[in-house]
């Protein structure tokens, strides 16, 4: 058996797996995030563990005899967080998240030394791990001080789970400190903010060993003694080992609380000036590119909030027939944006509301706003050197069929939609799981799984699609002196 662990910001899922790949059961637990400031976005590592507790201890209660059997162990994680632990391993400050915007300043200062883009392959953006430190060092020079190490959430997991400072190559990748090209920590990254390898955890590849599982936890939930711990992979690399998106060409969105196009390359494509992420992936000798933006389902949720009704509700509203774009227009930059912009100081707006804007018609403004903000991405992505035939769909929002028509309509391109089953970050962090337990293939465990349904753009809407979003490119320009 494999269990597969993901840190989300809203929960974690543990996933249990047997060597067939068949998922045994699965249980979560609940995240809050915490936001005492404007921008700000943080929470408390120890909340993860007892999160983390909590899933495998349902796990164990469904199937003890099952949990038991577990030989290998895969981590997935939302990416970026900065975790500060000192000597004795003792967290220094509650954990800044990767949606977390205090730090832009400090971005835009590291984005301006050019050894940033040249060696990580990327913007320096307000997220990313290494801003942060630096807003720390200014604003909390004391606690700065202290710093002994700095780990990404799911490697913080790590820590508790094995007692090893280890993470990996996608998820190092975001943090602005790692050479892309080289998979390997920049002594000249680091020293720019203060720190040092030292302060670095040690690097694996995903798919190999990142530590084994202590005794005492082994003991709590039944398993034997050297179970390993895979050095596993940010949450989007870890969703790619789920879908089999690891070879050149293969892509999917993801529609989460952020929403991703995420393309696999079997080589080094950066192109920073067009605000698409490249990172390395979990797999040996392969990178991959992302085109972000910061609310997707988050989008609909922040409008499933003002009217008081279910996002399933509202977006039942619209039946499963797509129609053409109307007169408002939403821009889904609630908490700034990635991709194309590196802006963290844009917000969201709603234009051309009227009298007849009902809930539908806000509805279907929010799902065509989203649509439009990964039309962006796939612009982005071919200005990058990628070309796609076709995606793959994943994520919460991927439940509504409208939302799924309306990107298919938007981007010009047939959206698969998976057969029934999990194949998110939790079952692709099993899958790590396992490689490195058992020595498996990744290219013969990293299979796709069958398409239950592709949703082909609708040629009847394409030039209306088109209109709406000349429109949607519009207005970024025109609102961005307003936000800052």
């Amino acid at each position: 058996m494999f269990l597969g662990i993901d840190l989300g910001t809203s929960g974690v899922k543990a996933l249990l797996m047997d060597e067939a790949q068949r998922i045994v059961g699965s249980a979560s637990a609940s995240l809050t995030v915490s936001r005492p400031h404007h921008g700000w976005s943080e929470q408390d590592p120890a909340d993860w563990i007892r999160a983390t507790q909590e899933a495998i201890d349902g796990l164990k209660s469904a199937h003890p005899a099952e949990l038991a059997a577990v030989k290998g162990i895969g981590l997935s994680g939302q990416m970026h967080g900065a975790t500060l632990i000192d000597v004795a391993d003792q967290v220094l400050r509650p954990c800044i998240l990767w949606n977390d915007t205090r730090s832009a300043e400090q971005a835009a200062r590291l984005d301006a030394d050019p050894r940033f883009r040249a060696l990580t392959g990327n913007i320096v953006f307000p997220g990313f791990t290494a801003p942060k430190l630096v807003w720390v060092k200014e604003n909390e020079p004391d606690l700065f001080a202290k710093v002994a190490k700095v780990l990404l959430p799911k490697d913080y997991l790590r820590l508790w789970l094995t007692g090893e400072h280890i993470s990996e190559m996608s998820d190092s990748a975001g943090t602005s400190w790692l050479d892309t090209g080289k998979r390997a920590w920049s002594d000249d990254l680091l020293a720019a903010t203060d720190l040092s390898r030292a302060q670095m955890p040690a690097l694996v590849e995903g798919t190999q060993a990142g530590g084994q599982l202590k005794a005492d936890l082994a003991a709590r939930w039944g398993m034997g003694a050297s179970v390993v711990v895979a050095g596993g992979a940010g949450d989007n690399a870890a969703s790619a080992c789920g879908m089999g998106t690891v070879a050149e060409g293969q892509a999917f969105v993801s529609l989460g609380t952020s929403g991703v196009l995420f393309a696999a390359n079997d080589r080094y494509l950066p192109n920073p000036e067009s605000a698409v992420h490249a990172f390395c992936h979990a797999l040996p000798g392969t990178w991959h590119q992302m085109g972000v933006i910061l609310s997707a389902t988050d989008a609909l949720n922040w409008l499933s909030g003002v009217t008081g009704t279910p996002a399933a509700g509202l977006t039942a509203a619209l039946g499963e027939t797509l129609k053409a774009p109307g007169g408002v227009t939403f821009l889904p930059y609630l908490s700034g944006e990635r991709t194309p912009h590196n802006d963290a100081a844009i917000r969201g707006a709603l234009i051309g509301l009227s009298h007849e804007s009902d809930p539908a018609a806000l509805t279907q403004a929010v799902l065509e706003g989203v649509a439009f903000a990964i039309r962006d991405s796939l612009e982005a992505l071919k200005s990058a050197g990628t070309t796609l035939d076709a995606v793959t769909a994943i994520g919460g929002g991927s439940r509504s069929h409208y939302w799924l028509k309306a990107i298919a309509t938007a981007l010009g391109l047939p959206v698969a939609l998976p057969a029934d089953g999990d194949f998110g970050a939790a079952f692709g962090a099993a899958r790590l799981g396992l490689v490195a337990a058992t020595g498996a293939d990744p290219r013969q465990v990293f299979t796709a799984p069958a398409t239950a349904q592709t949703i082909l753009p609708d040629p009847a809407l394409a030039e209306a699609f088109e209109e709406a979003y000349g429109r949607y490119r519009a207005l970024y320009p025109a609102i961005r002196p307003l936000s800052h």
